[in-house]
């Protein structure tokens, strides 16, 4: 059975590229806290967006899915499950809202990942919830054609829990020695863990479920407050071609974790700085009425700004997502305002439909 040491395993992980990115995570991480201090009541009206998104395409990952409308109220818990997608929503509702207020009474060992595994599948009738898998398993790719492919053999059922308490002990050990980067650790362990692939069903979910647990617990909370499974969905290729690349060698422990890390704090960084904009969208200022001091810019004004600094074509639902204290009717009273000024124009139509500023 391989062994872990995330101390040891860090240091050839410390190439100016890896460590670009963690020192540009963390000088974000600075501005988001002042920021923050300064308007706490910022940061609340983006939570309730973010959880709607991670529980959404965290699933949507999985092939899990169901109507934007019963997505809202299952999360909101306005309604009950109506299918088995739906009992696995909302047993990945409860897991995140558990993550999200109680995270530091959670410690990344066996006994706790088999209770949030528990808790995911709390709501179906499955029976495997939050036991180990009781029979080997393979995890598989698909092709551009449909056809499915082993992209890698996970270790067998019966080495499966010692290998999970083993990066449990990996983890804790490269938290009490204190010279590896918290981030480091935790993207090699969310690695291993997936490599493992412990369960039955739900190991990606539960990967990006520990994500989170791990990025609260060491003070890095954008999650909270950006989806960073969203953000993974939407480079969901990128996700799994890190994956392929560190996980050649794992069986026999002479794999490369920079792929996968780096695309891990890629992430991360990216969560951090759309929190930014975000942030900077809710204290934007405009001149008055004489050109002279600045005054808090009106919603409308918010969107309009939006189209300034954006290239690509963006939703209702991007506006509302990235601008949550927005109402909908608000946001297409302006793109019509915007729209007949000629400062944006429509494209495509129905869910398809997409707005982009008009390029002088």
């Amino acid at each position: 059975m391989r062994e872990f040491d995330y101390v040891k395993a860090a240091l050839p992980l410390l190439t100016p590229r890896t460590t670009g990115l963690l020192t540009a995570i963390h000088e974000a991480k600075g501005r988001c806290s002042v920021r923050a201090s300064i308007h706490p009541d910022m940061l609340q009206t983006l939570v309730e967006v973010a959880r709607i998104q991670s529980t959404d395409a965290s699933n949507r990952i999985e092939g899990i899915a169901t109507s934007d409308k019963r997505l809202n109220d299952l999360v909101k818990e306005k309604t009950t499950p109506r299918n088995r997608d739906e009992e696995e929503i909302a047993g990945y509702r409860d897991v995140l809202a558990t993550i999200h207020d109680s995270h530091d009474y959670i410690p990344p060992t066996p006994n706790v990942i088999l209770q949030l595994h528990r808790d995911l599948f709390h709501h179906t009738p499955l029976t495997f919830g939050g036991r180990f898998k009781d029979s080997d398993n393979v995890i598989v790719e698909r092709d551009a054609n449909g056809e499915r492919h082993v992209r890698f053999v996970p270790p067998s059922a019966l080495v499966t829990p010692d290998l999970v308490a083993s990066i449990c002990a990996a983890y804790a050990d490269s938290m009490r020695d204190g010279r590896t980067d918290p981030l480091l650790a935790l993207a090699m362990f969310v690695f291993d863990f997936t490599c493992i692939h412990p369960f039955n069903d739900g190991n990606g979910r539960m990967s990006r479920l520990l994500t989170l647990l791990l990025l609260y617990r060491n003070g890095y909370e954008v999650g909270k407050y950006i989806s960073v499974e969203h953000l993974i969905e939407r480079s969901k290729d990128t996700y799994y071609e890190a994956l392929a690349a560190s996980t050649v060698g794992w069986n026999d422990g002479t794999n490369d974790y920079a792929p996968f890390v780096n695309y891990l704090l890629g992430v991360i960084l990216a969560a951090y700085r759309e929190l930014d904009e975000r942030m900077a969208s809710l204290s934007l200022t405009a001149p008055d009425a004489n050109g002279n001091a600045l005054r808090k810019a009106t919603k409308e004004e918010r969107i309009a700004a939006l189209f300034d600094h954006e290239l690509t074509p963006l939703s209702k639902a991007d506006i509302l997502a990235r601008m949550p204290d927005i109402s909908m009717t608000t946001v297409e009273r302006t793109l019509k305002t915007l729209q007949d000024a000629g400062r944006i124009k429509k494209i495509g139509a129905g869910r398809a439909t997409r707005y982009v500023a008009r390029q002088s």
